[in-house]
């Protein structure tokens, strides 16, 4: 077997990909597939964290631009990553993976708080560890959430999972002459508005020379491919 190109990674899983096809709420089939797939590439031996978003049940800006008061809706939100995290953490044990969940905001009867150096000793011990709750803090992304955890962990690099192969020029779901880069800069997905992850967490990614994957997370094996073959995906570096 090839060797991972990283002893350790943090993947970015949406909310929306635990919803599958409905978009929305959550779905056995995509949930047990994404378990499937995390299952596999930790088999490469890589010490794997995940962060999961919540937005197949609330997006904060959304509810915020219906009228619910921005630090509401951001807190419903974090609460919708644990259950998915929950969730999350559900498949992968039935599949043998051993698993630790943990929380930005404690709530002991669901979850471990987020202790940094717990976190490592369980990927030192080959658990995939699950990181719930964004931040913990109102106006801040699961992206951000994704580059901080990465960064305080000592990730080699953070695994984007979304709905495309990589960065384009332009949307390729509309644009049939959008262009895929190979290696894109921080600045350059900023300057472009190519939105990858939001302005916080290339920022934080950029300070520390953290590079971001980006990859299609639809196409079967492609999260154990990532780690293993660099031609697959988008890389986002200096």
């Amino acid at each position: 077997m090839p060797t991972p190109r990283w002893s350790r990674a943090l993947l970015k899983l949406s909310g929306e990909a635990l919803a599958g096809d409905e978009r929305f709420g959550f779905s056995p089939t995509a949930i047990g597939r994404l378990a499937g797939e995390i299952a596999e590439a930790a088999a490469t031996g890589v010490q794997l964290a995940v962060v999961v978003g919540g937005g197949n049940v609330l997006r904060g800006h959304v509810a915020e631009a219906g009228g619910m008061q921005r630090a509401a809706a951001d807190h419903i939100g974090m609460l919708a990553t644990v259950q998915n995290g929950i969730a999350m953490q559900d498949a992968l044990e039935r599949l043998g993976v051993a698993t630790r969940l943990q929380t930005a905001v404690a709530m002991v009867q669901f979850a471990e708080p987020f202790i940094r150096r717990r976190a490592i000793r369980h990927l030192e011990k080959g658990r995939v560890v699950i990181f719930a709750g964004g931040t913990g803090n109102p106006f801040f992304s699961t992206d951000t959430a994704a580059a901080l955890r990465a960064l305080e962990i000592g990730a080699g690099a953070v695994l984007k999972a979304t709905n495309v192969d990589g960065v384009y020029d332009r949307d390729p779901r509309t644009d049939p002459d959008a262009v895929r880069y190979g290696h894109v800069t921080y600045q350059e997905c900023i300057d472009r508005r190519l939105r990858v992850m939001d302005v916080a967490a290339f920022a934080l990614c950029e300070e520390h020379d953290l590079p971001i994957v980006v990859f299609d997370a639809n196409q079967s094996g492609s999260i154990r491919s990532v780690l293993l073959d660099p031609s697959i995906g988008t890389i986002v570096g200096r």
